[in-house]
């Protein structure tokens, strides 16, 4: 008798309750990415919004900051970025599973 996996020629992968939570709930967050300027004239973008119970933040600064080039660090639950990266965080939190309609950039 012919297995299921045998019969696909594949591998099933188990349903993973987590990883649809973890889709569901980046969808649902209202986040704000938003430009403040410092009493010295340095930028910073600062990202809003973000659940940190569902979401590490300091995991989700570092990736950030790798991939905009630039320092950073997470404070009050916000994530805030040396410079003016709004559009890079854009980019990156939407290929990164978070909806386009709940990001408001400022």
């Amino acid at each position: 008798m012919v297995g299921i996996e045998e019969a696909l020629g594949e591998r099933i992968k188990p349903f993973d309750e987590k990883e649809v939570f973890e889709e569901l709930s980046k969808e649902e967050q209202v986040i704000t990415i938003r430009l403040e300027t410092t009493r010295w004239d340095k930028q910073l973008t600062i990202i809003e919004g973000i659940n940190p119970k569902e979401v590490n933040l300091a995991e989700l600064a570092k990736k950030l900051k790798t991939y905009c080039a630039c320092g950073g660090t997470v404070k009050n639950n916000a994530i805030m970025l040396q410079g003016d990266h709004r559009h890079k965080v854009y980019d990156y939190l939407t290929k990164n599973g978070f909806s386009k309609s709940s990001i408001t950039i400022i």
